[in-house]
């Protein structure tokens, strides 16, 4: 292939954050003498326990944090995600966007009604208010892919919504290409900043869940996450541009592997590989040498959030989600739905595995720039693609024996009950101890949600 290209529904512990209102008034803070940092230490200690010491020296070296700080920030973002959520929910209509900044990830929540700020504050983050909401600022992105879904602009590489800004941010190479995108379009310039860029990304496919593979026996991809389809067949989520259905895999030993079931690309970047029985799936991204990450769920990080990399070429890289839901042309076509990040990713890095703490996130895109000097890489966000072909993430709360019926281990928690701060209920052999207010729903198992229950 020319240069490469860095290209299921989702789990309960992804739709646990969506949470009922009580869930968006339980706060960040917790009692007022405790140390937040140990607090939120102790909250999320499931989730971040065993966070793999690869990603916590690639949290080091880019990120500049100590394994302590890295594991504080990953339980703020953990906390924040699950505020957000109730919040998104509660506000309904005047949402307009979340974030998250600094190590704290301190969370800021936009609305479009001033009367929501109180609200806002209780739940433990700071309220802005600003013109446009969230579904206003999506509405006029949509209106731009579908342009670009008929024709990929020219001198116009990459639109996003930024939620810093509550704006739609167009970047072109020349204000003139960015009014006729507009116009054709039919977007009102009042939600929209243009911004000059020389940006040209390029899809990355020269070619590793990190591992790497390879097409037709030449080109090289990454795997991004391990899939099961149905009870028995496994295979792995990866870049739409790295293979067409029909195209033949081997795996990093150039042993016989499986092939592309689905792809789909341009317009998204997905696509899946059904692999034969001599590969068994794990619940891991490659660590390269500094232990593997284990991977519990996919539960989308907010903008802000820290974020890292694996990849086949360059290993493990971090930074932080820059916005989610940017399109970017690439010489092929245009792409839609990905998220912008700083991670630096290099030719071969394609379809690896972004992944937030233990949150599966998406496959490598593309993007510009490399490792020496830093750049933009974009990744296609790995839930769209679970749904667009079946498919289930493989997890370490996935069943060994997946032709088993799935049963509940027993004890005292149970979905549609509505739980206080400082309630202990039973799941299996263990405790747990809810931190927020809740109604638990299907799925929220205490194992599978460290945001609502610790240990205990």
């Amino acid at each position: 292939m020319e240069s490469s290209v860095l290209r299921r529904r989702a789990l309960a512990a992804c739709t646990a954050t969506v949470a009922v209102g009580a869930l968006a008034l339980a706060g960040l803070t917790g009692s007022a003498s405790a140390d937040p940092a140990s607090q939120f230490r102790t909250a999320t200690a499931t989730g971040t326990g065993q966070l793999s010491p690869g990603l916590l020296k690639a949290m080091r070296r880019d990120l500049g944090l100590t394994a302590d700080q890295a594991r504080d920030r990953i339980g703020h973002e953990a906390r924040a995600a699950a505020v957000a959520a109730g919040l998104k929910y509660s506000l309904g209509a005047d949402f307009a966007g979340a974030r998250v900044s600094g190590d704290d990830a301190a969370l800021t929540v936009a609305t479009t009604d001033a009367s929501d700020a109180a609200r806002i504050r209780e739940a433990g983050a700071r309220p802005v208010v600003v013109e446009h909401s969230q579904a206003e600022l999506d509405s006029a992105k949509a209106a731009l892919d579908r342009v670009a879904l008929r024709r990929a602009p020219e001198g116009v590489p990459v639109w996003y919504v930024d939620v810093a800004t509550n704006r739609v941010v167009v970047q072109a190479a020349r204000a003139s290409a960015a009014d006729g995108f507009l116009a054709e379009a039919g977007v009102a310039r009042d939600v929209v900043t243009v911004r000059r860029s020389a940006e040209q990304p390029r899809t990355f496919t020269d070619l590793r869940g990190g591992d790497a593979y390879y097409m037709n026996g030449s080109g090289r991809c990454s795997i991004g996450f391990p899939v099961k389809r149905g009870s028995s067949q496994s295979g792995f989520v990866s870049a739409g541009h790295c293979g067409t259905p029909g195209v033949s895999t081997s795996g990093y030993n150039q042993q016989a592997q499986g092939s592309f079931q689905g792809s789909t690309f341009p317009g998204r970047d997905y696509s899946w590989v059904a692999t034969n029985t001599g590969w068994t799936p794990r619940a891991l991204v490659n660590g390269y040498g500094n232990g593997d990450v284990t991977v519990t769920g996919s539960t989308e990080a907010l903008e802000g959030a820290s974020i890292c990399r694996s990849g086949s070429t360059t290993g493990w890289h971090c930074g932080t989600v820059q916005q989610r839901n940017t399109s970017v042309t690439y010489q092929e076509g245009t792409v839609s739905g990905v998220t912008r990040t700083n991670v630096c990713a290099e030719p071969g890095d394609s379809g690896g595995s972004f992944i937030s703490g233990s949150q599966a996130q998406g496959v490598t895109s593309g993007g510009s720039g490399n490792c020496s000097q830093g750049g933009t890489t974009y990744f296609q966000p790995v839930n769209p693609a679970l749904q667009a072909y079946g498919l289930t993430l493989v997890t370490n709360g996935t069943p060994p024996d997946p032709t088993d019926p799935p049963t509940e281990p027993g004890g005292t928690w149970a979905a549609g009950t509505t739980y206080a701060a400082g309630d202990v209920v039973t799941y299996g052999s263990d405790s747990y101890r809810c931190l927020q207010p809740h109604q638990a729903q299907p799925g929220w198992t205490p194992p599978n949600v460290p945001a609502l229950w610790q240990r205990a």
